[in-house]
């Protein structure tokens, strides 16, 4: 069977890098504005809010890498084990963090001694 190759333009491979970019540092600057404001209301989700925001940071984070993996791909069949190295990825990723975000809303939960 013969491989199928991406005929992707340069040009359009640089400006996909870019947007991707682009997008990475408005989604850092949303980050520390959200990271800001959850330190600035203290109670007793602060620390599960924190944790989930840092997740979803991982989250996203991982996924601006796989778009950039994905500008690259050379065909069709890489393109395809991308995506699907990703995905297995972000399935073991997600049940970490819920054990992680069950373990601090549990000890949130937990009566202090």
């Amino acid at each position: 069977m013969a491989e199928s190759k991406l005929e992707v333009p340069a040009e359009l491979r640089d400006m996909a890098e870019k947007t991707i970019d682009q997008a990475e540092r408005a989604f850092g600057m949303f980050f520390d504005a959200a990271s800001k404001s959850i330190t600035t209301i203290p109670g007793p989700g602060t620390e599960v809010s924190k944790q989930a925001l840092s997740l979803t940071e991982q989250n996203m984070k991982a996924a601006f890498e796989h778009a950039r993996k994905l500008v690259h791909a050379t065909d069709l069949q890489e393109a395809m084990r991308i995506q699907s190295d990703f995905l297995r990825t972000q399935f073991t990723n997600a049940g970490e963090h819920m054990r992680e975000i069950t373990g601090k809303i549990m000890s949130a939960g937990k009566p202090k001694s």
